[in-house]
């Protein structure tokens, strides 16, 4: 970590539901080019912390900066235009469509064609749209999911699905890619395609901000680690240190830890699918 401006500047970000505090309080600083996790206990404020980082949720206090732009109060739209991207723990995908037009559902987003150009078809949009598949290829390249270009979604495996996520979040051109257990559901195998494929994106420039509770992925891939605990923030540091705090050991992550990486309980099935385990 440096000391540069932060390229996501989180304030005194709360949200209840009810008379639960999901998150209260919460102050976090994200550098731009780095793997930063979010990882705590069941009930720790995770899934609802990404949620308004997205717009999906609209915190009741706090500020959020992206690059220095407040997105607090903002449309989820408009969190997306600001050059936030995500992915869902439970997939989010368009099974009616192939791999390709899935990615460039969120290519789209950076399109710049008038409604002239669209009611026309003019030589612009023609050009938009060649180049708008072209970028969809490459990126199914970059995930790993060359030669699925033409496959009904509906038919891939879904560990290809989970990389298919990525991509079209990636095809927004995000300056900040949310992750929300991108490993969850997979197998040792896809897990460490997905380990492999967030070490790439970092080292290619994208700031990830992962929540997974695989343990040894994020011990892995992370630069800095967020441990967060009936919604306040426990702990941060490196990987190391957050595996050496006895707050955490503590809290979370157990001291029956093997192979030199912790080992968390699983999440119960199904923990932050609706807004009812919005706090999970």
């Amino acid at each position: 970590m440096n000391a540069a401006a932060p390229l996501l500047d989180i304030r005194n970000l709360s949200k209840a539901f009810g008379g639960v505090h999901a998150i209260e309080g919460l102050e976090m600083h994200v550098q731009g080019g780095a793997v930063h996790s979010v990882i705590g206990p069941n009930g720790a404020g995770k899934t609802s912390l990404i949620n308004m980082l997205s717009g999906v949720y609209r915190p009741d206090t706090g500020s959020i900066r992206l690059a220095g732009r407040e997105l607090f109060g903002q449309p989820v739209h408009e969190f997306a235009a600001a050059g936030i991207g995500r992915t869902f723990q439970n997939l989010q995908v368009f099974f009616n469509m192939t791999a390709l037009e899935n990615v460039m559902t969120g290519r789209h987003l950076r399109d710049r064609c008038s409604l002239f150009a669209a009611l026309l078809h003019t030589k612009a949009l023609v050009r938009a749209e060649t180049a708008c598949r072209d970028a969809a290829r490459a990126l199914l390249r970059q995930v790993g999911l060359a030669g699925y270009e033409d496959v009904p979604s509906a038919s891939m495996p879904y560990g290809a699905l989970k990389r298919l996520e990525i991509a079209r979040a990636l095809g927004a051109q995000p300056l900040l890619l949310l992750l929300d257990e991108p490993a969850a559901g997979l197998n040792a195998t896809e897990a460490r395609e997905i380990d492999a494929l967030i070490r790439r994106l970092a080292a290619e420039g994208t700031t990830v901000v992962l929540v997974e509770h695989n343990m040894r992925l994020v011990m892995e891939v992370s630069d800095h680690i967020f441990v967060l605990d009936h919604g306040r923030k426990l702990a941060e540091g490196t990987p190391a240190e957050v595996a050496a705090d006895a707050r955490v050991i503590e809290a979370y992550l157990g001291t029956g830890a093997t192979d030199d990486c912790p080992r968390p309980s699983p999440p119960p099935e199904g923990e932050g699918a609706n807004a009812g385990a919005a706090y999970a």
